[in-house]
């Protein structure tokens, strides 16, 4: 049971969140979502924006207390939502992340190969399942989709989610950029359901709008920042540099559970329940320790990727909407090949180019639909005259080389 010392949590968003049952009480208590703690929300952004240290943690609860709102709301008009299918939706929502790694996204690929931070979530609630006796069945049906109710899943992963409505907000607070701000409480107070759906009801339209556009400028203004990229780049060739050492006998220390994942193949097939207790042990203090230990490496290609991090000294970074020439880009190889004595392989971790793309309102995915009287759906794109929405819904792609500005010794 329950312990009755802490029933809710101080929250900076939305002041205090209560725990509504002993079940999440918990599961909130128990290591695997204590972990959170040490996950930051938005990876290496706070070297941009020197507030953004908020963890995995803060925002599950988010979500969580959102979730709590939306399920009133649905009920106050009459949407079936029984107890059952309400503590299934707050746990779903608040375990939604707690497969992420370290940094969160920016080392998605890094510890394991080809697993989505997604399905090792459903890999720990499957583990909980099992701990808790079933008690998490409805939780992991919605999670997944497979729940004969829609729009459960709609409110967890979908256009309109409680975790999107935190993350923006929450992170809009954290990192001081105003535009990211959306009204939450006012786009759940005019969502509905509508043959087994999740729609808006025509006086949100301007809310939903808002939403859109809010989500659009954080994403390149925030999470697909220059600086953030390029950061996140180095954190994760420092780990690939790491893991090609080891593989040739040389020693690189770091964590017992660092240096597993580093030295393991893992892919989604091996998350055995050992593989799952030693990813539940590694956190972002893992990777800063090995960051500090490394930038002391002999290797120089680790030390100074490392260095780079440490001290945001990091490389120079053009964005562009057309690819790069290739000939300036091994221009760039060449140049730095012979002023640091480095092989075309070494120099390929400081010179670099790829892309990132994003696509605010996914239409193909799923859509939003806007309740229009007589109770007709209209899709958000259709009814709304912003002139700018049609094109949220076009995926925009950027262009993006890195390359060493300065000498390196600089940076050390």
């Amino acid at each position: 049971m329950a312990s009755k010392k802490l029933t809710r949590f101080n929250d900076p968003i939305y002041g205090f969140i209560g725990i509504p049952s002993p079940l999440i009480f918990d599961l909130i208590a128990h290591p695997y979502f204590q972990r959170l703690r040490r996950i930051s929300q938005m990876g290496l952004s706070y070297l941009v924006y020197p507030g953004a240290h908020h963890t995995r943690f803060q925002h599950a609860l988010g979500s969580m207390h959102l979730m709590q709102r939306a399920v009133q709301m649905l009920r106050f008009k009459g949407v079936a939502i029984d107890k059952k299918e309400e503590e299934g939706l707050l746990v779903a929502i608040l375990l939604h992340d707690i497969g992420h790694g370290p940094f969160s996204h920016a080392m998605e690929h890094s510890i394991v190969e080809g697993v989505q931070h997604e399905a090792i979530s459903l890999f720990f609630m499957e583990r909980l399942n099992h701990k808790f006796n079933g008690s998490l069945t409805t939780a992991i049906a919605i999670f997944k989709g497979t729940h004969p109710k829609n729009f459960l899943n709609q409110l967890v992963s979908g256009q309109l989610d409680m975790d999107r409505m935190d993350y923006l907000k929450r992170d809009s607070f954290y990192t001081g950029v105003s535009e990211g701000n959306i009204n939450a409480e006012r786009l759940i107070a005019m969502l509905n359901v509508v043959d087994g759906n999740l729609v808006v009801e025509e006086k949100g339209i301007y809310s939903v709008e808002k939403f859109l556009m809010a989500r659009r400028f954080m994403y390149w203004q925030v999470y697909l920042h220059k600086t953030s990229l390029v950061a996140e780049q180095l954190l994760i060739r420092s780990l690939k540099r790491a893991k090609e050492l080891l593989g040739r006998g040389k020693e690189v220390s770091c964590s017992d559970t660092l240096h597993f994942f580093l030295t393991t193949k893992i892919t989604a097939s091996d998350f055995s329940e050992n593989v799952l207790h030693r990813f539940s042990l590694l956190d972002d203090v893992d990777i800063l320790g090995a960051l500090k230990q490394w930038r002391q490496h002999p290797d120089r290609v680790l030390s100074h990727l490392c260095a780079m991090l440490l001290n945001r000294k990091l490389l120079h970074i053009k964005l562009k909407n057309k690819p790069f020439d290739l000939n300036k880009v091994k221009a760039r190889l060449e140049q730095l090949k012979q002023e640091e004595s480095f092989t075309e392989e070494e120099a390929a971790y400081f010179v670099f180019s790829d892309t990132i793309a994003n696509t605010a309102y996914n239409s193909g995915k799923q859509q939003i639909y806007i309740r229009k009287d007589k109770g007709r759906l209209v899709d958000i794109i259709k009814v709304s005259d912003h002139f700018n929405l049609e094109a949220l819904s076009k995926k925009v792609t950027k262009h993006y080389l890195c390359y060493p500005k300065e000498r390196f010794s600089d940076t050390l």
